[in-house]
């Protein structure tokens, strides 16, 4: 009985390259059933792609390549089709596994783990972070670490890999590693992630998290009040890198920015609409964009290190470890007693904003939110702050109970 398979190529319509190409995508089809294979590595320019041919458009050199390039990856994938043709346990899964080269050779945990951040790592820019890579790899050295501890091995092959496992592995973030419960079942997210691979490609036939059950406690994010603010903002120094530091601290106080996305910023940033500079980036964590609007203090911050950074950028870029350290000192010398991090400017960016009436919906705008429940969580703490205000002028209100009479 004769078996028709064919190989096709597709734009990821959702996203572009920093050189602004499409990726293109990879998928397979087995009497009439399709399945995704993901990236295939190659980028194009969407003008350039001929949807009925699954090709490039043109004659240049770099057509030519790209376009030779689907080819080998056409032909390598009918090649594995024709040498499975015969197998009675033929499917797509099983000419994916094959393709991916994961039918055999990767048979144990670490294995696995090394090859699903070597095939990460090869997307980064391309769909994939590098914080997202290193989240990823801190999960691989935090699981080795536990073999090593707990069983005195180096890896362990995917039939030893128990349930009873990754409750030992969660006990030991939290133990050992002295992880908070959230952190901790972040780490064996990222784990579970490589797992569903794993099985999808056909090498684990079970689920070792089948009895975990993923629980996080709900934070509430720490902001800064007004009081606190004005008192960071009214502060001599009287040293250049605190004062630097403070600046970038407030720049984000009145534009939510993430640190990575504060130390991104260029020119090509701020536009100008109708008379007025707003901030346009994409967001390097999610790729959501952010669109906000440049009130006086931020400008003014602008201006002030005007001609004296690197490059194009238009603030002084340190590394996050040492802002971070900078702002422990900071709030010292400010008598603010909460654990000052730049993230914390974020999260007092969202309470200013909704507590002065911006609505969510632009909050999570700005903020480059996917989700809009991610924005819902600063309203929580907006609630709580009405209720703190509310309780402080309690004794004025209660002052009207000598003219009840219930």
């Amino acid at each position: 009985m004769k078996v028709n398979f064919k190989v096709s190529f597709y734009l990821r319509s959702n996203y572009l390259t920093k050189e602004g190409k499409t990726p293109i995508m990879t998928r397979i089809f087995l009497d009439g059933k399709m399945l995704n294979l993901g990236s295939s590595g190659l980028s194009v320019d969407k003008k350039a792609w001929n949807l009925d041919t699954s090709r490039a458009k043109g004659r240049s050199s770099d057509v030519l390549n790209l376009n030779a390039n689907l080819d080998m990856i056409s032909s390598t994938l009918q090649n594995i089709f024709r040498s499975l043709q015969q197998d009675e346990n033929l499917s797509l899964e099983k000419i994916k596994s094959v393709y991916l080269g994961k039918d055999k050779k990767y048979t144990s945990v670490i294995s696995f783990i090394d090859k699903y951040l070597d095939d990460m790592k090869a997307e980064i820019g391309h769909g994939k972070s590098k914080a997202l890579y290193q989240k990823y790899a801190a999960m691989r050295k935090h699981i080795s670490e536990f073999l090593a501890c707990r069983y005195a091995r180096k890896d362990l092959s995917f039939t030893e890999f128990a349930p009873v496992i990754i409750d030992e592995f969660f006990l030991y973030l939290k133990t050992v590693k002295g992880m908070m419960p959230n952190s901790a079942t972040k780490t064996l997210r990222f784990l579970k992630t490589v797992i569903i691979y794993a099985r999808k490609c056909g090498i684990i036939d079970h689920d070792p998290f089948i009895s975990h059950k993923f629980h996080t406690e709900r934070v509430d994010r720490g902001f800064l009040t007004d009081e606190e603010l004005q008192r960071l903002m009214q502060k001599e120094f009287g040293i250049p890198r605190l004062d630097t530091v403070r600046d970038l601290f407030v720049f984000s106080c009145f534009c939510g920015l993430a640190y990575i996305d504060m130390s991104r910023l260029t020119s090509e940033n701020i536009v100008t609409l109708d008379g007025r500079q707003w901030i346009m980036i994409s967001r390097q964590k999610t790729n959501v964009p952010s669109t906000i609007p440049l009130l006086d203090i931020p400008l003014l911050i602008i201006d002030k290190y005007k001609g004296k950074t690197k490059g194009d950028h238009i603030l002084p870029v340190l590394s996050n470890q040492k802002i971070n350290s900078y702002l422990k000192e900071i709030a010292d010398l400010c008598g603010i007693r909460k654990r000052l991090s730049y993230h914390l400017a974020r999260h007092t960016f969202a309470t200013m904003s909704l507590s002065r009436g911006v609505p969510i919906e632009s909050v999570s705008r700005m903020l480059g939110h996917t989700n809009i429940r991610t924005t819902q969580i600063y309203a929580r703490i907006t609630n709580k702050k009405i209720e703190e205000d509310m309780m402080r002028a309690a004794d004025k209100f209660n002052s009207f109970r000598d003219y009840f009479r219930g």
